[in-house]
């Protein structure tokens, strides 16, 4: 695929080596990205963008190197893919709305990740994004949804299924502390709201200490908060062994455990079946 003026632009001078701009009804296949300066692909004001047989590649050292990043964007879809980077392997930002996101191999990295959303107070939006079949190996994170403190708006009508770990520290995060680094940030009575985000069928292995971490605000709790078929275990190259992983929960509202939930997350109300 080329590049457009003002469309589609490769260029070392923007902060991603591929960019996707102002853009309808785009499709790439068989895009090879290896050690981009900042990030690889980016997807930003555009509607109807599918992108597959991807293969991004950066040191697992290599700060601020994302390998897709989609904002502003609409009906976008990510499919078949393998991302290897120092940063998120696919980072979900403002204005984003249904996304699709299917058959991804990730690691190293930190995951994938919606977010970080209302900095700076500003008001920001995440809705109907979907993350299925993702296979996430050696990554600092998991699936994260992450906002600052005193920001605005909300993430909701988020789905993650069917999906795999091996080797990675946080496989589960939901944090609204999200603060800059080596600063000590007050409470806000404002936040970004999480709402209706479900995790279903997400098994394999971690090798932290907090497998689910669910840390939300007491002005704006998260809630309907549903996790179904989670089985997440402590190993260390692929072996597991008998250390028991932990969760954490911290204002989570009506929300549900669904139905066999490992670790148990105490903050979720089990649903009895009859």
């Amino acid at each position: 695929m080329g590049c457009m003026h003002n469309k589609v632009l490769c260029s070392s001078q923007k902060a991603a080596s591929f960019a996707i701009l102002d853009s309808k009804n785009v499709h790439i296949s068989g895009l090879t990205s290896v050690d981009s300066r900042k990030w690889h692909i980016s997807i930003e004001r555009s509607s109807s963008v599918h992108a597959s047989k991807l293969n991004i590649k950066a040191p697992k050292d290599s700060p601020n190197t994302d390998g897709i990043h989609i904002q502003h964007s609409t009906n976008v879809t990510i499919a078949s893919s393998i991302i290897k980077t120092g940063d998120d392997c696919i980072g979900i930002g403002d204005g984003s709305k249904y996304i699709n996101i299917n058959r991804i191999f990730c690691g190293p990295g930190h995951g994938i990740s919606i977010g970080s959303l209302g900095e700076n107070g500003r008001r920001e939006t995440v809705e109907y994004v979907t993350v299925r079949r993702a296979n996430f190996y050696a990554t600092e994170n998991g699936l994260k949804i992450k906002t600052w403190q005193g920001g605005h708006g909300y993430a909701r009508y988020i789905r993650f299924e069917h999906i795999s770990f091996s080797k990675v520290i946080r496989p589960i995060i939901i944090d609204q502390y999200t603060c800059p680094l080596y600063q000590h940030c007050k409470n806000y009575s404002t936040a970004v709201e999480i709402s209706n985000i479900l995790y279903n069928d997400l098994r394999g292995t971690t090798n932290g200490e907090i497998a689910v971490e669910l840390s939300c605000s007491k002005s704006v709790p998260c809630k309907n908060i549903r996790m179904k078929d989670i089985q997440l275990d402590y190993g260390i190259n692929g072996k597991m062994y008998d250390g028991h992983p932990k969760s954490h929960c911290l204002n989570v509202v009506q929300s549900w455990d669904e139905g066999y939930v490992y670790p148990n997350v105490p903050c979720l109300t089990k649903k009895l079946s009859y």
